[in-house]
C-alpha cells in the first residue's frame, strides 16, 4: 500500500481559515492566508501525528531550517499561524507558532521532548526519533545528516477549531499540568 501523502488541500484550508478569521476580533488575524503544512513525510506520520495535536498531547514541532530553504518557505514567526493537514491533506487544525529557537538537534531539553508529545516523550526518544527522521528525509534529496545542521524548535497552540483548541486545557487539567499552550512532541521525526 502506498504511504505517499496525498495532496494539500488548500480551497479546503482557505475556507478553514476564513471560518477561523470570521470568529476573531475585528482585524482578525494578521496573515491573509497562512502557510498549509503537514507533520512527517507520510500519510500514516501524517495521520499519527496530527491525531496527537488534535488531542492535545502534542504541541511542539522540530523542523530543519534547511528544509525551509529548499522549499523556498520562510521559517515561521513567534505569533504566526500556519494550518495543519493530515495524511490525505485535509486541513485539521489552524495553529499558532508560540516559541521559536534555533539550535543542534543535540540541543533539545526534556521540556521539549515531552511537550512534542511522540513515543515515550523523554529526551533519548526524540533524539533518536528524529535523528532518523532527518536522516531519511535528508536521504531522499541525497543529502547527509550532519551533526552542525540547524533544527528549528516550535512550540505552537490550537486555535481553532475551538473544540480541539479547548481539548489541550482539558488534557492539561486531567494531567495536572498549567494551561501554557506548550504541550506536544514528534516521534520518528516529523516535522
Amino acid at each position: 500500500m502506498d504511504d505517499a501523502p496525498g495532496p494539500l488541500r488548500r480551497d479546503e484550508a482557505a475556507a478553514m481559515w476564513r471560518a477561523y478569521a470570521a470568529t476573531r476580533p475585528a482585524g482578525g488575524p494578521p496573515e491573509d492566508e497562512p502557510p498549509v503544512e503537514r507533520f512527517g513525510d507520510s500519510r500514516s506520520l501524517a495521520d499519527e501525528l496530527i491525531a496527537l495535536v488534535l488531542a492535545g498531547t502534542k504541541r511542539a514541532t522540530a523542523g530543519l531550517v534547511a528544509d525551509f530553504a529548499h522549499d523556498g518557505e520562510p521559517l515561521p514567526r513567534v505569533g504566526g499561524h500556519w494550518i495543519a493537514c493530515d495524511g490525505d491533506g485535509r486541513p485539521r487544525a489552524v495553529l499558532r507558532s508560540t516559541e521559536l529557537r534555533v539550535g543542534r538537534l543535540d540541543s533539545v531539553d526534556d521540556a521539549f521532548a515531552r511537550d512534542e508529545g511522540e513515543a515515550d516523550r523523554t529526551r533519548a526518544g526524540w533524539l533518536a526519533g528524529h535523528l532518523r527522521y532527518f536522516t531519511r528525509t535528508l536521504a531522499v534529496r541525497g543529502e547527509a545528516w550532519d551533526d552542525d545542521l540547524e533544527v528549528l524548535f516550535e512550540r505552537f497552540e490550537v486555535v481553532f477549531p475551538e473544540e480541539a483548541a479547548n481539548q489541550e486545557a482539558a488534557d492539561q487539567e486531567a494531567t495536572g499540568q498549567e494551561a501554557t499552550g506548550q504541550e506536544g512532541a514528534d516521534q520518528e521525526g516529523a516535522d
